[in-house]
């Protein structure tokens, strides 16, 4: 089974319906369940295997919890593409919006990975934690956006090392501009005619997750055109 978080819509959406045309049992999470739904159902004639769908804020120790604990069965990948984007100049950011930021990007994936690794540490699961290029380089009027990807960037390479005798594998994905409703709701008004979309992205992704008995790819860095 595979799990998928932000999964209501951009490149969590364009994943699932790829992993379900494939026939791969899936569970589908995020924050609204009216689109979470919207999108699973869109998905049951293109698969043969159960598709769940569970509305989860995974910032919230309890939501979490009531996920894992409403699984059927221990995921064999988990790609964590939930988060939320907010940008401007930082004397403009408000108090509110920035601790929004950071719960949804920082809080979300610490916390996802924490109950991953305490559940399924002897597993050999892959999870994948989808960032953004912002954690690889600073950019003007994406201060507090980049700090949370750079906390995540961080958070992540320290538990690998946790986890190097484990057969669970973290795996870092930096995707540059994606053409999806993303920006709309960031405050950031820019023409993305030239960005990717969401599901040239989940392609790209999706093969570059391929791995082997003794290797597999740690880092991917998806640039657009």
């Amino acid at each position: 089974m595979i799990l998928i978080t932000g999964a209501s819509s951009g490149l969590g959406a364009a994943l699932a319906t790829l992993y379900a045309k494939e026939n791969e049992p899936l569970t589908l999470t995020g924050r609204n369940a009216e689109r979470l739904q919207t999108v699973a159902n869109a998905l049951t004639p293109f698969s043969n295997q159960p598709i769940a769908a569970i509305t989860a804020n995974l910032a919230d120790e309890q939501s979490l919890n009531s996920l894992f604990d409403s699984l059927t069965a221990i995921p064999k990948t988990v790609i964590h593409c939930a988060g939320s984007g907010y940008f401007g100049p930082i004397e403009t950011q408000g108090v509110r919006d920035i601790q929004a930021l950071l719960n949804n990007n920082i809080t979300s994936t610490i916390l996802l990975v924490r109950e991953l690794v305490k559940r399924y540490k002897d597993q050999a699961m892959t999870v994948v934690i989808v960032m953004s290029t912002a954690a690889l380089a600073a950019k003007a009027g994406e201060s507090t956006y980049c700090a949370a990807k750079w906390a995540v960037r961080g958070f992540v390479e320290s538990v690998r090392l946790e986890l190097k005798h484990s057969p669970m594998k973290l795996i870092a994905v930096y995707p540059g501009g994606m053409d999806t409703g993303f920006w709309p709701s960031s405050g950031k008004t820019l023409d993305t005619s030239s960005f990717m979309s969401a599901d040239e992205a989940a392609s790209m992704l999706k093969q570059t997750l391929i791995a082997t008995e003794h290797g597999y790819i740690a880092d991917i860095t998806i640039q657009r055109g």
